[in-house]
């Protein structure tokens, strides 16, 4: 199925306008979804929106969108209000500046879009500006979803990659996490040595597609065999060994590497179909 674009705008970069069209890269469907149920009659719970000075449920017509500006004190803005507030970003996304790519830390990184040219007479320029920016990042803005966001922008493939980021004000310090400050700053030579030796074993080429989700996969097994009311068997996990030496648990992790290299593969042959005999 065609992904289909959730708004539509232009790219600028200096005086170049490039009609675009911004669809999720992302999606949520591999997700299993619940619903809240009473667990004495197995009734889905509604979630009512009540309004306890007037002691009685409230319809979405009446509800409107407040900020409190003082303790209990609001000022009410209606959808008009909202539109009042244009800046550039509602329409264009404005790079006004640009790095290497490898300049923006996945920290920042907040959720990604596909930005594609809006018509033929834009793909032209959508990809000259696309190979323009190879091994670069464009950082501008753009309004989404109620807010600005800073956005970063970089080639793609046949397209380009759009990431909403975090403000550096969200981030939160590192240094906040006390339990950091037990760290040893300074560490063994051999200890770092043996520790990449390790690491290396471990090291080939990245494919996520590799990677699925076992636990989603787990708990589908477990739902669907409450549906066939058949008996769910909890297979075993063993806990985690505590490393007591380093030393000798990085080097039985290389021992136990080698080990499994060396073990030949297993190699199933097949017999031969057997003929049918002629009628």
């Amino acid at each position: 199925m065609a992904s289909r674009a959730t708004r539509k705008g232009f790219l600028k970069i200096s005086l170049v306008n490039i009609p675009i069209k911004v669809f999720p890269a992302t999606e949520s469907s591999g997700t299993i979804s619940f619903n809240q149920l009473h667990g004495e009659c197995q009734t889905r719970i509604q979630q009512k929106r009540w309004c306890p000075h007037c002691n009685r449920e409230v319809p979405n017509s009446e509800i409107v969108k407040g900020y409190e500006f003082d303790k209990g004190r609001y000022v009410v803005l209606s959808e008009e209000d909202f539109g009042k507030v244009r800046p550039e970003s509602t329409r264009v996304i404005d790079l006004v500046q640009f790095a290497d790519d490898s300049a923006i830390d996945p920290i920042y990184v907040e959720r990604a879009y596909y930005l594609a040219p809006d018509g033929p007479m834009a793909a032209g320029a959508f990809a000259v500006m696309r190979d323009g920016m190879t091994g670069k990042v464009g950082i501008g803005k753009l309004a989404l979803y109620g807010r600005e966001y800073l956005v970063a922008v970089r080639p793609h493939q046949r397209g380009i990659v759009m990431y909403t980021l975090h403000h550096a004000a969200e981030i939160r310090s590192i240094d906040a996490v006390e339990e950091l400050s037990s760290v040893a700053a300074n560490v063994k030579p051999e200890e770092i040595k043996l520790a990449r030796q390790v690491i290396e074993t471990f090291e080939g080429p990245l494919d996520l597609s590799d990677y699925k989700d076992e636990y989603r996969e787990g708990l589908q097994r477990i739902i669907d065999a409450k549906i066939a009311g058949e008996e769910i068997v909890v297979p075993s996990i063993e806990a985690p060994t505590k490393v007591v030496n380093l030393m000798d648990a990085l080097k039985k992790s290389l021992s136990a590497v080698s080990a499994a290299k060396k073990r030949p593969a297993k190699v199933t042959i097949s017999k031969p179909a057997a003929k049918r005999k002629r009628a």
